[in-house]
């Protein structure tokens, strides 16, 4: 395989595991210092953060739709970057219904042990 599949693979990994509320796999997919800027409203939101909340239930994704076809990939050494589009469909903790087409940067990282890590997400909605 190579590493554009592999990498887009991990992508849509992440995505699965949001929807399945899979907070083990999500574990195991997120660097342990990952990072996340939320697309509602630019918050910051740590990998406890993420894994509890998903945990919880206080944040649910019912859907994830991503347009790998589009995604642009980059690989310098043993970090990988991907600019990506998603439809997603999420429940936020406070019960709100959010409906967002986005663009994202997603940030990897080589890990010997595991293959690719994800260390940082971000989402600008597109309206």
């Amino acid at each position: 395989m190579d590493e554009r599949a592999a990498l887009l693979g991990c992508d849509q990994d992440f995505f699965d595991a949001l929807v399945a509320a899979d907070s083990p796999r999500l574990d195991n997919l997120l660097a342990a210092d990952f990072i996340l800027v939320a697309i509602a409203n630019g918050a910051t939101v740590t990998k406890a953060d993420l894994l509890a909340a998903v945990l919880s239930g206080a944040v649910v994704f019912p859907a994830v739709q991503s347009f790998p076809d589009e995604a642009v990939v980059r690989v310098i050494g043993d970090v990988a970057l991907i600019v990506g589009r998603t439809t997603m469909n999420f429940t936020s903790p406070d019960g709100t219904d959010f409906t967002a087409a986005s663009r994202y940067t997603h940030v990897y990282a080589r890990d010997d042990k595991s293959g690719w890590r994800l260390f940082s997400a971000q989402g600008t909605e597109i309206k």
